[in-house]
């Protein structure tokens, strides 16, 4: 299979006739109809004077015509998905930020995100979904032009951009990241070919369209075999496994919290498991707790694959392998794509068993971040990214992630790793989730504080928790404060989030 550089070469993939896309009582979209609906787009754009490297927001509503028209969209321009759920003042935020060319919503939307584009003199573009045609069919009508012609009409070139997403910003002011299509292709081919992704895989994709993750992993990767995608309207568990028999998947890909809601209505679908096997599961956007990957596999009878991915890398950076070769639980795996190695503060490169900073370099790696050379300063030495993760490689080449670097908690001088406190927490057969994170203290400057939801049905209090802790852990790690929830917050994307939880939940 040839390494397609651009999204335009990439869907050239699939047969004519093979179905591309798939959504819950649609007609499929055929390879042939979904390179007609991408040359379509880029044609409407180019005639409403949006061309290569004009930015194009898209709001919409996750299932099969987000999929489309990111596509689509990318192919001639630059595409930048954002949140559907976004207020007025941050779509604001992220249109004036992107310089936004144009704004791309439902025919009919009333997202706050059309009067901003209104205010700001961004065109609105409504797409129109046409599902006799296929799922994510759709014809664009805008009001107005932007210009009288594009700049720079036509299909987009290796190096140019495909894709503007931001960071998610938890502790400054989130970076315009611009991926090119080389970056973009680089890495959906790096994740087909760890996956073995063949033309007879189909995807389940329940990952929101707005985020790398779901871009990349859920539609770009498997349409680059030329494989099917069922596109869902966004994770439900309530219709996953009706989802699974209709959409007879090979895979799927989530966060680990999905995942574990996923697990926890298994039992009640089992028939439908044994009538749909799966090749494999992956995981991606935040670390899996090993006692969770231990019984997805049971359940499902399949291997987890835990995978480990940013922004900066256009997703995936290391994975742990299908079998025969070895996972290996609590590691995100091998370099899968990129270089990736273990730097010091001084820019030195660690040998195995050494803890650093995990860095990476590779053809799926931006360039840099939009208009920001103090960031682009601190994130590169000597060519390769800093992911701003703390890491160890054994002498296999298998990673390991021991915490972000901003979430290492400083308990007066001691250094504790939350991640290491998660798995000794879940390890109680009580506990189903935890998040360990950093609580303001006055005179240690933080102490180590935990929430914890505990499993349907079980009791627990948290001096109980605290006491089976200290058993395992020494004393300065145990966290001082644990706070029972029914539900943890998570950000956009389903992740749980470190940074900012003590104000969430009102400690700091």
């Amino acid at each position: 299979m040839s390494a397609a550089r651009t999204l335009r070469a990439l869907i050239e993939a699939g047969s004519d006739d093979a179905p591309a896309l798939t959504a819950p009582g649609s007609r499929e979209l055929t390879y042939r109809a979904l390179r007609a609906q991408v040359d379509a787009t880029v044609a409407a754009l180019n005639a409403l004077g949006i061309g290569r490297g004009d930015r194009v927001a898209i709001v919409l509503p996750n299932g099969p015509a987000m999929a489309s028209a990111f596509l689509a969209v990318a192919a001639g321009a630059a595409s930048a998905p954002l949140n559907p759920a976004y207020r007025a003042d941050e779509f604001e935020f992220y249109l004036n930020d992107l310089q936004a060319r144009g704004l791309i919503v439902e025919a009919g939307s009333d997202s706050p995100a059309v009067a901003v584009a209104r205010k700001l003199g961004v065109p609105v573009i409504e797409l129109h979904a046409e599902p006799d045609r296929g799922a994510g069919a759709f014809r664009l009508v805008a009001s107005a032009s932007v210009a009288s012609q594009a700049a720079r009409p036509g299909f987009a070139e290796p190096e140019d951009i495909a894709l503007v997403l931001h960071t998610s910003g938890t502790t400054s002011r989130p970076k315009i990241v611009p991926l090119s299509h080389a970056n973009v292709c680089a890495s959906a081919r790096n994740i087909r070919e760890f996956l073995s992704l063949s033309a007879g895989d189909c995807g389940l994709n329940i990952m929101p369209l707005f985020h790398i993750h779901g871009l990349i992993a859920g539609i770009s990767a498997p349409l680059s075999a030329g494989g099917r995608v069922f596109c869902t309207p966004g994770f439900n568990a309530l219709r996953f496994f009706t989802w699974m028999e209709e959409a007879r998947p090979t895979w799927y890909t989530a966060v680990p919290t999905m995942h574990q809601t996923i697990l926890a209505r298994a039992a009640n679908n089992r028939a439908v498991i044994a009538a749909h096997p799966l090749r494999f599961i992956r995981s991606s956007s935040s670390a899996m707790p090993t006692q969770v990957i231990r019984e997805i596999e049971e359940v499902f009878g399949a291997p987890l694959v835990e995978s480990y991915g940013m922004t900066e890398a256009a997703h995936q950076m290391a994975a742990n392998p299908l079998p025969p070769k070895v996972r290996k639980p609590g590691s995100v795996g091998i370099a899968a794509g990129p270089e990736v190695a273990i730097m010091d503060e001084a820019g030195s490169l660690l040998s195995a068993g050494a803890t650093g900073e995990v860095v990476i370099r590779g053809d799926n790696v931006t360039r840099g971040y939009e208009n920001n050379p103090k960031a682009n300063a601190e994130a590169y030495t000597n060519g390769w990214f800093r992911t701003g993760d703390q890491g160890v490689m054994d002498a296999e080449g298998y990673l390991t992630i021991t915490g972000r670097l901003k979430e290492i908690i400083n308990r007066g001088g001691e250094k504790v790793s939350p991640r290491e406190v998660d798995e000794v927490l879940m390890d109680h057969p009580a506990v189903a989730q935890v998040v360990t994170f950093a609580i303001p203290h006055d005179k240690l400057g933080e102490e180590v504080g935990a929430a914890v939801v505990l499993r349907e049905g079980a009791t627990l209090t948290d001096r109980e928790l605290r006491d089976f802790a200290s058993q395992r852990l020494t004393d300065f790690k145990v966290p001082r404060k644990i706070v029972l929830l029914d539900e943890i917050p998570k950000g956009a994307t389903g992740k749980l989030q470190r940074i900012g939880l003590a104000q969430k939940l009102g400690l700091a």
